[in-house]
């Protein structure tokens, strides 16, 4: 894969690939959405039919969610932050990702994190646990567990949106697992973060290298 120097040279070629099924059956590539070197990063499983009719990541009723959640941290896709997909095209009927689904497009992943670099990435549901932390990871084992990432990236695992529209119960654990995301970029990237929903006070669980 070529070495790019900006976003928008990368999402050209990756709009052009064609190196799984998946891209036949799209409607468009979904690249990503937010501010360019955010210091945090929202990655979710793969685009789904609202997503895929727009172009943009995000944007159904599990997006709206997002936008929710980021806003009471503190976060925005127009300000501070970055949203990416595993995969940038849509699997048929919104089914789940293969692995090897996964593995083809991770060269396009790692290009726009190495891009962006930001310091945390916030992991949404399975499939962006299994690409970054393994295939036997467990969203029930490892939520709310920070792991560093051999790119030096801080990841917080944690539910994807949709799974939280299904289960509203699974919000509390959600919001505590968010919490630790606000206190480690507060001390990691700015201490004056303001998130409207964890006022500012003594981080609790930041973890540092």
């Amino acid at each position: 894969m070529p070495a790019f120097e900006n976003l928008a040279d990368l999402q050209q070629f990756v709009e052009l690939c064609q190196a799984c099924g998946l891209r036949q059956q799209a409607e468009r590539v979904v690249f990503g959405e937010g501010v360019a070197r955010s210091r945090i990063v929202f990655c979710g499983e793969g685009p789904g039919a609202d997503e895929d009719k727009l172009g943009r990541p995000f944007v159904g009723r599990a997006g709206q969610l997002l936008d929710q959640m980021m806003e009471a941290m503190g976060f925005s896709r127009a300000v501070n932050a970055y949203i990416l997909n595993v995969v940038k095209c849509r699997p048929p009927n919104n089914r789940t990702p293969t692995m090897e689904e996964r593995d083809t497009c991770r060269p396009h992943l790692e290009a726009q994190l190495g891009l962006i670099r930001p310091v945390i990435i916030v992991l949404l549901g399975s499939s962006a646990i299994k690409t970054f932390l393994g295939e036997d990871a467990r969203v029930s084992r490892c939520r709310g567990r920070w792991q560093c990432l051999p790119s030096g990236i801080w990841a917080m695992p944690t539910y994807h949106p949709a799974a939280l529209l299904r289960n509203p119960g699974w919000k509390v654990e959600a919001w505590d697992d968010l919490k630790k995301v606000i206190d480690q970029y507060r001390a990691l990237v700015d201490p004056s973060h303001v998130a409207p929903a964890h006022p500012l006070s003594s981080a609790a669980g930041v973890q540092k290298k």
